[in-house]
């Protein structure tokens, strides 16, 4: 049956517009209730004037419906800012031609101008559904759309405007339309199923549905008020309407009969393809004077329809011999209702483009806005209360456990070597023989600080010698003996002596200092020797926490469920920030201008709905607190025990870590001061060997003239 072809479609003629001179009236109630130059909104009027001429002169397409639906959203625009209904300050006469009749009829209501504008578009869709074949799967469904367009158009027409501004806009004929083009979106669908292949049930309701919307058409077309009102197209859309009735019932009992054959029931099958066998026939009779695409499509299905009954027929009489219950007793076919009347929206910046008169606000729409930013104002309010009483306990909570997630399981920075270390280790491995050319340093400071303590004792020992020998003399010699030396060399003794006592005090100055620096080094060189040798060893050297595996699972859940606090924090933050900005950003101004004062209430009421979301949000955050602090109480009690280790462990780790940081830093001052403290005792040991050769120079020479004292 995909393959059928396509029955023509109705569709409705467009009405023809008259004369709508806005233009002085909307200047006049701009100067008087606006106080503005009118003048200064020419281009607004121009642009209206053109989107007029382009609505009533519509071009038979899609883009011909765009313009219809922008200019019908400025008109509701224009009317909300610049009364033109009847008996308004600013209504003018409006023609249009009545489509039955042809007559110009007049309202002096700006809704007159929509009422027409809605219906046509009606119309426009109505013939662009209509002109596409159907033959493919794009074409089934754009026509299937432009059908339900036109329902929607025509069910707003019928929901909000009057049914007394012309006949062709009553309520009878617009309920007629509504239901032709509902019928046609479904058969429309019906097609594409079919060519879908899909299951039989389904599309026999589908078709029972195109049925019962040609019915209630078929009801509107036989009441005698509405036919004088269409006059002689009532007979033809008759004529169609109940053919297609016929023919479409025959199509839905055609797919019940294929149900019945799926699920095995070769009785009932025969009963429903003889229902529809008998259905196509009333349908073949009521197509007599419709065009060949009808006749066509009528033959191919009786084709299809008959060739299934003869086998069925056959297959019964001699295979399955089952009894063929009346129709009567069998499930009537229930409609599936798979199409809507798409709604129109009059305010949809995305369909009537900007308004065009935007910058004309009433005071109305001032206050109302006044009032809703208040009702806002009341709302942030109210959710701040919440959302601050619960940010205080959670940090009073957070403040007496004296917890952070970061500090809590810092088993982390145990499992590798810092990168401080790290650095370290690189600088000295660039420098093997970092612990050797210090051990050398200091032994050579050693060696000559040796040197010089020897040359000082020698220098005593030569002056110690002197004394004695000076002692021996005046024994001997008596008071002969004082004058044995010249003066000179008293001086020189004296010199000596006064420079050995400096040479002696700063060597043990010096002595303190170099035992000081030895006791440094031997401190830091075991910790270059682990900076300067393998990582393993290195890493072995850290000191590191020494968990059950009972207190690792506690310290681990610990940490979860801070984690689940930060991230409730988080969500919170962000979730408030979503409600400012939201607040921030909402200005209806611009739909309360087009908004009546009695459905304000109803308008706050709808808009801050778009908060609801944000707000249950905020409630299931401030409400997971409880569960959250008490999990992390009960936590709190496993991992006291543990915190205090972990607390000793860390400073261990500190100091260590600091400790040959301290080393690595030390070794260029402990160099320094070793080349120094070299430097220092090479120069002494210069000076106490010119003090030596001084001391025994004076000192032998003395011991000669003693000599011929001692000898006598």
């Amino acid at each position: 049956m995909e393959a059928v072809p396509r029955m023509p479609m109705i569709w409705l003629d467009l009405k023809e517009a008259g004369e709508f001179q806005f233009n002085p009236s909307v200047r006049q109630f701009i100067l008087k209730n606006y106080g503005e130059n009118p003048d200064n909104y020419n281009e607004q009027m121009k642009k209206l004037e053109t989107l007029r001429q382009s609505a009533v002169n519509v071009t038979r397409d899609f883009e011909g419906c765009s313009t219809l639906r922008k200019y019908f959203g400025q008109l509701h625009y224009l009317q909300s800012r610049v009364p033109m209904g009847a008996g308004q300050e600013a209504a003018v006469p409006i023609s249009w031609t009545e489509i039955f009749s042809g007559k110009t009829v007049t309202h002096d209501d700006i809704s007159y101008e929509q009422a027409c504008i809605l219906y046509n578009l009606g119309a426009l869709h109505s013939m662009l559904g209509a002109m596409d074949n159907r033959v493919s799967e794009e074409g089934m469904k754009v026509s299937c759309t432009h059908f339900q367009c036109s329902a929607g158009a025509f069910s707003y027409l019928r929901d909000h405007f009057s049914h007394s501004f012309s006949v062709d806009m009553s309520h009878q004929i617009l309920n007629l339309n509504i239901n032709l083009m509902l019928g046609q979106a479904q058969e429309c669908l019906l097609e594409k199923s079919m060519l879908d292949n899909r299951k039989s049930f389904l599309v026999a309701r589908i078709s029972a549905q195109v049925v019962d919307y040609y019915k209630e058409a078929c009801r509107a077309l036989e009441n005698s008020e509405t036919a004088s009102m269409l006059g002689k197209i009532q007979k033809d859309w008759k004529k169609l309407v109940q053919m297609k009735i016929y023919y479409f019932a025959a199509i839905a009992h055609l797919h019940m009969g294929k149900q019945a054959e799926e699920q095995q029931k070769y009785g009932e099958r025969l009963a429903y393809l003889q229902s529809s066998l008998d259905k196509l026939n009333e349908a073949v009779k009521l197509a007599k004077g419709q065009p060949d695409s009808v006749q066509e499509a009528l033959r191919f299905t009786m084709d299809v329809i008959g060739g299934k009954f003869n086998s069925a027929k056959k297959d019964n009489d001699f295979i399955y011999h089952e009894t063929v219950p009346s129709l009567e007793t069998l499930a009537s076919v229930k409609g599936a209702p798979l199409v809507k009347a798409l709604p129109v929206n009059p305010t949809d910046p995305s369909v009537t483009g900007p308004d065009l008169f935007c910058k004309l606000v009433p005071m109305a729409a001032h206050e109302a806005s006044s009032l809703y930013s208040e009702e806002k104002a009341k709302l942030l309010r109210d959710v701040m209360a919440k959302i601050d009483s619960k940010n205080e306990t959670l940090e009073q909570f957070m403040d007496s456990l004296g917890l952070e997630p970061e500090s809590v399981d810092n088993l982390d920075m145990y499992s590798h070597i810092p990168p401080v270390l790290m650095e370290k280790c690189a600088a000295l491995s660039v420098r093997p023989d970092t612990v050797k050319s210090l051990i050398q340093s200091m032994q050579v400071l050693s060696g000559v600080f040796t040197d010089v303590e020897s040359s000082l004792k020698e220098i005593r020992d030569v002056l110690e010698a002197d004394e004695a020998g000076e002692r021996a003399v005046q024994e001997a010699g008596g008071p002969a003996a004082a004058d044995l030396h010249p003066a000179a060399q008293s001086q020189a003794l004296a010199e000596i002596r006064r420079d050995l006592e400096k040479y002696m005090e700063a060597h043990e100055k010096a002595s303190f200092t170099n035992t000081e620096l030895h006791r440094a080094m031997n401190l830091h060189i075991s910790n270059l020797r682990l900076l300067g040798g393998p990582l393993e060893s290195l890493q072995e050297a850290l000191p590191r926490p020494q968990l059950s595996e009972e207190e690792v699972a506690g310290l681990q859940c610990m940490k979860r469920i801070l984690g689940k606090v930060q991230e409730m924090r988080e969500q919170r933050s962000s979730l408030e920030k979503q409600l400012r900005d939201l607040i921030q950003q909402d200005d209806i101004t611009s739909t309360l201008v087009t908004t009546e004062r009695a459905d304000m209430k109803r308008i706050f009421e709808e808009q801050l709905k778009k908060y609801e979301q944000v707000k249950v949000y905020i409630d299931q955050n401030l409400a997971a607190q409880e569960n959250i602090l008490k999990a992390l109480t009960e936590a709190n009690v496993q991992y006291a025990s543990v915190r205090k280790g972990l607390s000793q462990t860390e400073q261990q780790w500190n100091g260590t870590v600091q400790g040959l940081v301290g080393s690595y830093e030390a070794y260029e001052d402990l160099m320094k001061k070793s080349q120094e403290g070299k430097e220092f005792y090479d120069d002494l040991e210069a000076k106490a060997s010119r003090l030596l050769e001084r001391a025994k120079t004076l000192c032998q020479t003395r011991e000669e003239e003693r000599k011929p004292i001692l000898e006598k």
